[in-house]
């Protein structure tokens, strides 16, 4: 048994859970729109995502202390060599206007870890869109968005309709409520340059203002041209079920609070739709 520890703690540094909500969100937005299940797209999200979080996470790390790397970095790092490798496999399969988009959201993802904007732009030394003062959650929220909204419409052609839209400002939402507790998680080791929500208006506050961002996500479904009561349910049911778990966050939760369970909250939502399909 003290094998699955290790395996699970795996799961997560290395971001196969974090993919797997990406691959669940952009697997919601398919079936939302009726799309054909599009493995190339909901492969190379996956994938994108490890990189993409693995890069983020370790680049500094890997950057300057090479040598000192432990075991466990270095698998991470090996780990995602392949997740790249997998990435460019399936990229190659998309449509070249669905490139175009994700090569924005590269470079974004890029501009987050690595320090090449001027200096005066930042409060922090590192120089890096990570280090903006209260840009993080948005930008975040922003990439999460095209990734598993905009990208399999282009890439199946889909005309950006006004539900398109709404969906967008509700992933945008969704995504922002997601984030909230792991910054109350952070709230006493975030440096206070980063100026996150919990460090600007405090956690009940922040928690106020997730509600209530939940209660918009949950009523622009009703704007939709395309609308049934099954639909409702599920947003009802992944509504109440991600309240509360913005509600019992906090400073002191458990090590896998918000890394496991808060981000199983898009697989959560994806399996009520399949049974209820």
């Amino acid at each position: 048994m003290k094998f699955i520890k290790p395996v699970f703690n795996f799961y997560l540094n290395s971001s196969i859970h974090v993919a797997l909500a990406a691959y669940a969100l952009t697997w919601i937005t398919i079936m939302e729109f009726d799309i054909s299940y599009d493995e190339h797209l909901l492969y190379f999200v996956f994938f994108a995502t490890i990189t993409g979080y693995n890069f983020v996470k370790f680049f500094g790390i890997a950057q300057f202390h090479h040598r000192s790397l432990t075991d466990r970095l270095k698998v991470i790092q090996i780990f995602s060599f392949f997740a790249f490798v997998a990435l460019c496999y399936y990229g190659a399969q998309l449509q070249l206007k669905t490139l175009l988009v994700i090569s924005v959201l590269g470079l974004i993802t890029f501009l987050y870890a690595v320090p090449l904007i001027p200096k005066k732009i930042f409060i922090d030394p590192k120089k890096n869109l990570r280090a903006v003062g209260g840009l993080k959650i948005y930008l975040i929220a922003f990439v999460w968005t095209f990734t598993t909204v905009i990208l399999p419409l282009v890439n199946n052609d889909v005309f950006i309709t006004t539900d398109a839209i709404i969906t967008c400002i509700q992933r945008f939402l969704y995504t922002m409520v997601l984030m909230l507790p792991f910054e109350i998680r952070d709230f006493n080791y975030d440096s206070i340059k980063l100026a996150t929500i919990p460090q600007k208006i405090g956690i009940k506050k922040t928690k106020i203002i997730g509600v209530l961002l939940l209660m918009v996500f949950f009523f622009l479904d009703y704007f939709k041209d395309n609308l049934s009561g099954k639909s409702i349910m599920v947003m009802l049911i992944v509504t109440f079920i991600t309240l509360l778990f913005l509600v019992f966050s906090s400073k002191t939760q458990s090590r896998y609070y918000s890394a496991f369970w808060v981000e199983s909250l898009p697989v959560i939502w994806l399996t009520i739709l399949l049974m209820l399909r």
